[in-house]
């Protein structure tokens, strides 16, 4: 006997269709708490070596995930593009308890494989990378909004440091919001308020150094609006956010490295010129146990930089990437192409002579067709060292 339950995920509730030999024997609706659970294992006691299918559906299937991996039964998840696929030629009505029915029915044909299940330490990072990501695009959106109300009251303050931006430059913008605040004060004062905007050692020459831009900058300065206006308030309330959403950004990072250091692949990430610490966490974090892909190419799919070809007749239209994988994944890739390209310098990587090499040959000016060739050449490259636990050898790259 054959038993096969398909489940068909949604925010508050799931659908569950049970099919023995192919024949729908129960079906009914429940919630996705610890109660609906209940009734879910009952019925899945009731048989030997039940199959498990259901469509990913982000968050709201990661307490069902969680109940079958702490019960220890089997599962398979699918893709929501791969699911509607498999499904489309079968369903002519679309409601939940149909797709169900139809997730159930499909199995007996296609006999889905279970889902490869990782250790825990790849969801830890994998929730952290994305935790971090969500910090960094806050941290975006607080700089621009607070260079946005500074233009309105001490422009010249971005000015003050190499970069505005950090410890030191956020302290100082909540400090002098505008000019009147640096002019009223006297030089020794002034000074000591610069000593005290940066937890790191400061020499005495630096901050007269500071403090004299400063008072320069304040001179040149015209604020668009009094000292009671609230615009001060909120160029304070940014400059804080940006502090704490940095503090808590490190944070994160340091949890993700702390994590990851007990994995083999870390190292061998980190080895690859251009890679530092947060985009060698994130990778794993993103891509998980790279050693459960069968292939590059299948990684390729993952992260949805797999080509879409078509042909009809004489016509063959341009080849693109499909888009359709971890989009996360994707970019943290793409960012990391950059970092080895600019690491090269220093420290050479194939991988860039191969960025540079596609780069002269392309005949447009977007930097996307040879950087996604570089991405695909990376993948192979973490790949076969994660595979053979090897660290990057360039001499030993090159040569391939």
């Amino acid at each position: 006997m054959r038993a096969v339950f398909g489940i068909d995920v949604s925010k508050a509730s799931s659908e569950v269709a049970i099919l023995v030999n192919g024949e729908k024997v129960h079906g009914y609706t429940m919630p996705n708490d610890a109660i609906g659970f209940s009734r879910l294992l009952d019925d899945l006691k009731t048989v030997h070596a039940p199959e498990i299918i259901f469509e990913a559906t982000g968050v709201y299937s990661r307490r069902l995930q969680a109940f079958f991996e702490d019960n220890g039964y089997a599962y398979t998840r699918l893709n929501p593009l791969e699911a509607k696929k498999q499904l489309d030629s079968l369903r002519v009505r679309k409601t939940d308890k149909i797709d169900a029915e139809k997730l159930a029915q499909t199995q007996f044909v296609l006999n889905r494989k279970p889902t490869y299940v990782q250790e825990e330490v790849y969801q830890h990072l994998r929730d952290l990378s994305r935790f971090y990501q969500n910090l960094t695009e806050d941290i975006v959106r607080a700089k621009n909004r607070l260079h946005k109300v500074l233009q309105v009251t001490f422009p010249e303050l971005e000015s003050i440091l190499s970069t505005p931006t950090g410890e030191q430059y956020w302290n100082l913008v909540m400090t002098f919001p505008c000019k009147d605040l640096v002019l009223e004060l006297e030089q020794d004062v002034l000074e000591d308020m610069i000593r005290n905007s940066t937890s790191k050692r400061i020499s005495d020459k630096r901050v007269a150094y500071l403090a004299d831009k400063l008072v320069e900058l304040a001179n040149q300065s015209y604020c668009a609006v009094k000292r009671t206006s609230p615009i001060m308030e909120e160029v304070r309330y940014y400059a804080q956010e940006l502090l704490t959403l940095s503090e808590r950004r490190q944070a994160i990072l340091d949890k993700m490295v702390s994590l990851a250091q007990s994995l083999p692949e870390y190292e061998i990430l980190l080895s690859i010129p251009g890679i530092a610490e947060a985009t060698a966490t994130s990778i794993i974090g993103e891509l998980g146990d790279i050693r459960r892909f069968q292939s590059a190419n299948q990684i390729n799919a993952f992260i949805g930089i797999d080509l879409r070809h078509y042909e009809s007749g004489n016509f063959l239209a341009q080849e693109h990437i499909t888009k359709r994988g971890n989009p996360y994944a994707r970019k943290i890739l793409f960012k990391c192409i950059h970092n080895i390209a600019s690491a090269s310098h220093n420290n050479p990587c194939h991988i860039a002579d191969f960025y540079e090499k596609r780069k002269r040959q392309s005949q447009t000016a977007s930097t996307k067709p040879h950087t996604i060739a570089s991405i695909h050449r990376l993948i192979r490259t973490m790949y076969y060292l994660i595979r053979h636990n090897k660290l990057y050898d360039y001499n030993l790259a090159k040569s391939q």
